[in-house]
């Protein structure tokens, strides 16, 4: 039986060969269970939802060799069991650049069809990845908004840490539950393997005790030091606001800022409710 791949054997962090013809066998997925085990998660999850990717640098040819772009939106449901690992991503993507397909539809269901594989290798396929690519001519419908919410970074507070520390989150039990939406663009953490910096904004959407808003923001600010990707970074945000504040309802949104032309952006819920729309903040 193969090993499953770990972080450590990515690409990440590597000198690398742009392939630009097709290859399928770039795309590196990591299993999500390890991580999750480390926040006591097994394999009944307390939320759905889905990573929303967005792939701005897309390009192949026609038939006749004349070059295509489009803006792909990826959709990966937090219950496949890996995560794709970005720089894999991009280069499998690279490697459309001089290949050559009939139709973007053709483009679509190459792409779905791959990262379908990759996000369930190792198991049973239970769902299959969404992909909608954007041509040139609807470019200019992609709007930019920030996300909705009372924004936390209105508090002047005093930050000392930089490693996570849930021990920051409290709530008032002992009060009438309520219903917020609180958002904070200053999130930050690091590459799981490189170091690099990520950059992002979140939104908490709950009901339940009312949350300790500079609490939270600390909390947030915590994870500035912090080397993880971006899906375990949401993941270990919900399940630590969920298990300090025992919310009723809690759903958990990040917005990260773009690197290598892809940006990734994590949901998790506690209630079903659509996905988010994936529409990019000022800084993506």
């Amino acid at each position: 039986m193969t090993a499953p791949n770990t972080p450590e054997g990515s690409q990440l962090g590597k000198p690398a060969t742009y392939i630009d013809q097709y290859d399928a066998s770039l795309l590196f997925p990591i299993p999500r269970q390890a991580k999750r085990a480390e926040i006591g998660l097994g394999t009944r999850l307390p939320f759905s939802g889905a990573d929303l990717w967005t792939a701005f640098e897309l390009s192949w040819l026609t038939p006749r060799g004349k070059p295509q772009v489009a803006i792909a939106h990826i959709t990966v449901p937090c219950e496949t069991l890996n995560i794709v690992e970005s720089k894999s991503f991009k280069l499998y993507l690279n490697s459309f650049s001089n290949t050559r397909f009939a139709a973007p539809d053709e483009v679509r269901d190459r792409i779905r069809a791959d990262i379908t594989e990759a996000a369930w290798r190792g198991g049973t396929v239970m769902s299959s990845v969404g992909v909608r690519l954007l041509l040139p001519e609807q470019f200019d419908r992609e709007p930019v908004h920030e996300l909705d919410g009372l924004s936390l970074d209105r508090l002047d507070i005093e930050c000392s840490q930089y490693q996570p520390a849930p021990e920051l989150l409290t709530a008032a039990f002992d009060e009438q539950p309520v219903t917020e939406v609180l958002t904070s663009n200053l999130l930050k953490s690091n590459c799981l393997v490189t170091g690099q910096p990520d950059w992002g904004s979140v939104r908490i959407s709950y009901s339940g005790p009312q949350i300790d808003q500079g609490g939270l923001l600390r909390y947030l600010v915590s994870f500035r030091n912090h080397n993880e990707f971006h899906e375990q970074c949401v993941e270990r945000i919900y399940m630590d606001v969920l298990t300090r504040c025992k919310p009723a309802k809690l759903a958990v949104y990040a917005r990260y800022t773009r690197r290598g032309g892809l940006d990734i952006n994590p949901f998790r819920t506690s209630h079903p409710q659509a996905l988010p729309a994936n529409t990019r903040t000022a800084r993506q």
